[in-house]
């Protein structure tokens, strides 16, 4: 098998003293692998604990954290009780460029020697473990994948994702913020799908710079921006986003409305929609109604019935797609956990289409990778709903003049687009 297609970046340590940073990377390592929340929250809770720590230890830390969770199977092959310290060690030589030498002040006794045992990839590891997914994940990509390309996205996910920007164009317009980040030392590109993109080189803090403060740019992956754009609602409509989240997409949508019409935001989280209050205030955007609802049967989802010209479903998935963010979501999770999300899936995409109206737009989203979780539940709403059909995802793209044909749905992946996963169906209520 081929390595991977970028080797995980190698942390910047500086004059730092290596050893108390691998000794503060093991413990946060061991808070970590429980599995018993997001890594992420885990992390957060470490740094509370540790607040002398600067940023670029922090950097150190965290990066080295998740390059172990990411290859947390191939490093520990074929030892899988391999102590977090040994799986850290593994993860610096294999995978952060540090030599024996560099970490020499660092290692305890007989660790030298175990490393120069053990430093080398083993050449025999079964296929889900060469690229450090779990069985029944591997099980099903293999059934849905050609071989070759299934080692692409292996070893895509495996890589860390780039950071993607989304220009507010209420605001500005994607030269002019590139221009400007470029003025505060920060390179980036235009994305090759969304009009409205841009992918950062490296990753600078861009919440620090004043085109983020007035509200000029959002973090979003492309893929994100993209279902915003399938969605293609126009101003003086009224569009929900059904399941908002923190409210990226809903963000995106009011600016192709340029914050006319009626927008609403549900979500079944209050912490979600606080978390879209200030994203929101810098935006501009004065349409946006977030309402916080009790579920798919909340009485102010019934009021609104038959009422919105677009609803965008972004439901709640496994994430597979994300796993270059979430690396930890395959270890946190089995496919028991699939029956209970297409039962939700199944139930937000019938309680959101009957806000449609005649002549609407529903687009059904996911970041997932997996069949069942996409185009079997896309295909088992159309059998229970004939009064919506399917509109080919490349007409719906060619007619936003995107270059982008991933057949009669949308299908992202970070092996072929250096997106996220994600997948959408469009669908409309007949007339």
């Amino acid at each position: 098998m081929k390595k991977p297609l970028r080797p995980t970046p190698r942390p910047d340590t500086g004059a730092r003293a290596l050893p108390a940073l691998v000794g503060h990377a093991e413990a946060a390592l061991e808070a970590v692998l429980p599995f018993d929340r997001p890594a992420d929250a885990a992390l957060s809770v470490f740094f509370r604990s540790r607040p002398r720590l600067g940023g670029r230890d922090r950097a150190f830390i965290a990066e080295a954290v998740y390059g172990v969770i990411r290859r947390l199977r191939s490093l520990a092959w074929p030892e899988p009780s391999l102590a977090p310290r040994r799986l850290l060690l593994l993860h610096l030589t294999r995978h952060a460029g540090y030599g024996l030498k560099e970490l020499t002040e660092a290692l305890r006794p007989g660790e030298r020697e175990w490393l120069l045992e053990h430093k080398t990839r083993a050449a025999d590891m079964p296929p889900a473990v060469a690229l450090d997914l779990p069985d029944w994940l591997h099980e099903r990509l293999a059934a849905e994948w050609p071989e070759a390309e299934l080692t692409q996205l292996g070893y895509a996910l495996l890589n860390p994702a780039p950071l993607d920007l989304r220009v507010n164009v209420l605001k500005t317009d994607r030269e002019t913020a590139r221009t400007r980040l470029a003025k505060d030392g920060i390179e980036a590109a235009p994305t090759p799908y969304s009009p409205w993109g841009l992918r950062v080189k490296g990753n600078p803090a861009v919440n620090r710079t004043l085109s983020f403060q007035y509200g000029e740019i959002e973090v979003q992956d492309e893929g994100s921006q993209l279902l915003a754009l399938l969605t293609a609602p126009r101003r003086g409509e009224m569009v929900c986003d059904f399941c908002a989240g923190a409210g990226g997409k809903t963000l995106a949508l009011g600016a192709l409305m340029r914050s006319t019409g009626r927008l609403y935001a549900f979500d079944v989280a209050e912490r979600r929609l606080d978390n879209l209050k200030p994203r929101l205030k810098r935006s501009g955007l004065s349409n946006v109604h977030p309402q916080l609802i009790a579920g798919v049967n909340d009485i102010r989802v019934k009021r609104l019935a038959a009422k919105f010209d677009r609803v965008l479903v972004d439901a709640p998935c496994s994430g597979t797609g994300t796993l270059r963010r979430n690396p930890d979501l395959k270890w946190r999770q089995g496919p028991e956990a699939l029956a209970e999300l297409n039962a939700k899936q199944t139930a937000i995409l019938a309680a959101a289409a009957g806000l449609v109206k005649a002549g609407g737009r529903l687009v059904y989203a996911t970041c997932s990778l997996l069949r069942a979780e996409n185009e079997a539940v896309v295909e088992a709403f159309l059998a229970a709903h004939p009064a919506f059909g399917l509109v080919p995802a490349r007409e719906a793209l060619a007619g936003l003049k995107i270059d982008l044909d991933t057949g009669a749905y949308l299908r992202l992946d970070p092996a072929r687009h250096g997106t996220d996963g994600f997948f959408a169906a469009v669908l409309e209520r007949r007339a």
